[in-house]
């Protein structure tokens, strides 16, 4: 029997020895003449994986010397068939936890609004971890930590939002990946008519080969970048969020700086609004929101969680009541009336006499008739997603504070809030399986903190 084993073993490397030869000195003929040309291409990237992230090596090593921008070379990285995952150091937290990082290395060189970091979003499908880049860039692992590379998945987002629209601005983007019953949605923010610009949808059955997407939500209504009413535009502000509730598709909508809007019940701006999946109607859920960056439906306790990015100040967890949900008198959460933050500037700044005049920014929300949030934060933490992590249990991250809050819900009060100190500006999360998954924009990696609950 030990014969027959050695036999089999010594039969293996010299196989495997011949095979290497014949690809190092490209001889691919004689193999080719029994294995198709994607039977190779599986023999090298399945049993020679190693040398396959060598050659994409030298390909992004080439690109990088050629001088493209960042943007260019993010568009120019949909090209290649996988990116390159590097282990980075374990991250000590601020709670002397470990937490282990990936880097992306290639097609993440572009972010939202820093416009050297790599911004990009993560879900998972049948337990394959998907990201998405800002700027369009699909991709999945079955393991992140046990991987060489991401295999690409090629779309057609090109056809939605492209070079022609990141070159405006790196601020236009994609907003958020949600996959739900095998169904892949991506929001971005869109140029509905020349320079006017509003948040949608798009989305496509879930495929890992080639998804050809298609318009799911598109309003008319968009907000001018030079011609609008307070002679301000912000994309950043575009909000962008999807969640499911309830078998439907939550979508929040920042005011892009038209401050207005969030108060109009005609506009969906600074609101958060219901898609039917089957009819694709909206209807409006909540109002008065500035740029809701994080949406959790917790169904145990039937409440929506909503985090949003304040003025100069007053970052906000919000609480939606399910039970109070009522069409003829939407749930109304200030903005731009109250607030717990200033505008830019403060009330010192001559230049906000006006506006003042116009958006008060009441420190009360309840004396105005406005719900109260959970909590604010001054100064902002620029806050973005929030996550169920356990029962009454949350997370929320940040951007700008590169933190993450873990907090306890208890009789619609937040309780035993503790700030964790990542170090990276966090731009998105999802739990599974007892991990925390982030995705940290200044190295644009994807890091796994494991979560022990009591």
């Amino acid at each position: 029997m030990k014969k027959i084993i050695l036999l089999l073993l010594t039969l293996f490397l010299i196989s495997y020895s011949l095979i290497i030869y014949l690809m190092k000195n490209d001889k691919l003929s004689f193999i080719s003449s029994f294995l198709s040309t994607e039977q190779i291409k599986l023999v090298k990237e399945y049993i020679f994986p190693y040398r396959v992230i060598k050659e994409q090596k030298q390909q992004i090593s080439e690109l990088l010397n050629d001088n493209y921008s960042s943007l260019e070379l993010d568009v120019i990285f949909r090209s290649l068939p996988k990116i390159p995952v590097i282990k980075n150091k374990d991250i000590k937290l601020s709670n002397q936890k470990i937490m282990e990082s990936y880097k992306l290395d290639g097609g993440f060189r572009y972010g939202i609004n820093l416009s050297y970091s790599g911004s990009g979003y993560i879900d998972f499908h049948q337990d394959n971890l998907i990201v998405l880049s800002a700027r369009g860039v699909l991709a999945f692992t079955k393991d992140i930590k046990n991987t060489l590379y991401l295999n690409q998945i090629k779309n057609n987002i090109d056809d939605f939002i492209g070079i022609e629209e990141f070159k405006k601005s790196h601020k236009f983007s994609i907003k958020d990946l949600f996959i739900y019953q095998n169904k892949i949605y991506v929001s971005f923010t869109e140029e509905i008519k020349e320079d006017c610009w509003n948040t949608s949808i798009i989305y496509s059955n879930m495929n890992y080969v080639e998804i050809k997407f298609k318009k799911f939500f598109s309003s008319e209504q968009c907000v001018h970048s030079i011609d609008n009413k307070d002679g301000e535009f912000e994309a950043l502000q575009s909000g962008g969020r999807i969640i499911n509730f309830n078998n439907d598709i939550l979508l929040t909508v920042g005011d892009y700086r038209s401050r207005f809007l969030a108060q109009d019940n005609k506009s969906i701006n600074g609101k958060i609004i219901k898609i039917n999946t089957d009819s694709l109607e909206y209807e409006i859920l909540s109002m008065g929101h500035r740029n809701p960056q994080g949406l959790v439906f917790d169904n145990q306790q039937n409440i929506i969680l909503e985090t949003e990015h304040g003025p100069m100040g007053g970052d906000e967890i919000n609480l939606i009541e399910i039970t109070k949900i009522n069409n003829s008198n939407t749930l109304n959460y200030g903005w731009a009336i109250s607030s717990a933050g200033e505008h830019y500037g403060g009330k010192d700044n001559e230049k906000n006499i006006d506006k003042y005049k116009k958006y008060p920014l009441h420190n009360s929300h309840s004396e105005f008739g406005f719900i109260e949030p959970l909590k604010s934060f001054v100064p902002s933490i620029g806050i973005s997603e929030i996550a169920k992590i356990g029962i009454d249990k949350y997370v929320v991250s940040s951007l700008k504070d590169s933190s993450l809050y873990f907090f306890e819900l208890k009789k619609n009060n937040i309780t035993n809030l503790e700030r964790v100190e990542v170090f990276e500006r966090i731009r998105d999360l999802i739990f599974k399986d007892n991990n925390l998954y982030l995705f940290l924009e200044n190295s644009a990696s994807i890091s796994v903190l494991p979560i022990k609950l009591n």
